[in-house]
């Protein structure tokens, strides 16, 4: 995988560059729809591809381990020829999924055990066979096994999760280089920053993942709990560290607004559930501010959902017919709502992009944000 920064914003962290992968090239900062179990939830490959113009989508190692499989997936091909899916892939580790399932989960220091929310069946999860599901996924960029703790984790509690983070991340990068690659394509292993809300280990972390020269780095832990502006500071602190010349990946943040914030702070790839998740929820994000598309004030409404939008979407459908889809219970309006959301997600990195590279970003931040604030 390389990574090549070409611009920096003046007055700003906001950084553009371009990732190329073997599956294809992605221009950063880069918006990555969530793909848990190898499919954006109703959304075609074609129309990801080609209406929201998604350059990479993630999937889960968790979800993907409990179904289909790793024979299955292994047998396939991998998620590439299993889903059809032809561009960039990035793979989380399963680390947010052991944090989320903090009921049903043991942790030691050999791994992670847990108990399927599926069915309660008994696996355990370590460093070395979580890099090994991965590789058998095919994904392009893998994450390393980590520990997500609550965003309100107490120091000591904190600097013990990341400690034992920490010496897993050793046993990833082992089990990495011992491990072949998989399926004819590169896969590169990011590190994960973490460190609660605490700047000594945000810091320490930082710094002890560079030791690895990895292809990226990524922040987690945060957006868990925590108040926004506790999350721009600890990105603050990361970034202040971390290599310029290497891409940075914020995990699952988040709202746009958040985005943008971090963009401004030198973050340069994103994931979040929020477009799809909220869009079937009847929640739509516009450039002029967000919709609850239930409300009566939409009824016969027969604007654009976004006067300002470019995808399939905004030119064919009205916010009178997507009101009447979602009062009515039709699958349709979940599908042109996540549609929607995730084409708003991917143009407003992109936007950024452009912003940056024409030195306007740090006048243009500003006046999206007070319009991301509305509520239509």
């Amino acid at each position: 995988m390389k990574f090549d920064l070409q611009y920096t914003a003046s007055g700003s962290e906001a950084r553009a560059g371009v990732v190329t992968t073997d599956h294809g090239v992605i221009h950063t900062p880069i918006f990555m729809p969530v793909g848990t179990a190898a499919t954006v939830k109703g959304i075609y490959h074609r129309d990801l591809e080609e209406d929201a113009q998604a350059e990479i989508i993630l999937a889960n190692t968790y979800h993907l381990y409990l179904r289909p499989g790793r024979e299955v997936l292994e047998m396939a091909g991998g998620v590439h020829r299993f889903s059809n899916w032809k561009l960039p892939l990035l793979t989380d580790s399963g680390g947010f999924q052991v944090f989320s399932l903090a009921k049903r989960r043991k942790l030691n220091e050999e791994g992670c055990q847990f108990a399927s929310h599926i069915d309660g069946s008994k696996h355990l999860f370590t460093p070395e066979n979580v890099i090994d599901t991965q590789r058998i996924i095919g994904a392009d960029i893998m994450m390393a096994f980590d520990e997500c703790p609550p965003g309100d984790a107490p120091f000591d509690y904190a600097s013990k999760s990341l400690d034992l983070t920490h010496r897993w991340l050793d046993r990833c990068f082992n089990q990495y280089g011992k491990s072949a690659q998989k399926y004819g394509h590169y896969q590169s292993l990011f590190p994960i920053v973490q460190g609660c809300a605490y700047p000594k280990l945000r810091e320490k972390s930082a710094e002890f993942v560079q030791q690895f020269n990895a292809d990226g780095y990524a922040i987690g832990g945060l957006a868990v709990g925590e108040p926004a502006p506790v999350m721009y500071e600890m990105i603050e602190v990361v970034n202040a560290v971390l290599p310029k010349d290497k891409p940075r990946y914020l995990m699952g943040v988040g709202t746009p607004i958040n985005i943008l914030e971090a963009i401004d702070r030198g973050v340069d790839m994103f994931d979040c559930v929020m477009p799809t998740r909220n869009g079937r929820n009847g929640m739509l994000f516009t450039s002029e501010g967000t919709i609850n598309i239930k409300n009566l004030k939409w009824r016969d409404d027969f604007s654009p959902i976004d006067p300002n939008g470019t995808s399939f979407v905004d030119r064919t459908y009205t916010k009178a017919y997507l009101r009447h889809l979602n009062v009515c219970g039709e699958m349709l309006a979940a599908q042109i709502s996540s549609l929607h959301n995730i084409a708003f997600y991917v143009w407003l990195v992109k936007e950024a992009r452009r912003r940056i590279l024409d030195n306007t970003f740090a006048q243009w931040k500003p006046m999206m944000i007070e319009k991301l604030s509305r509520k239509l």
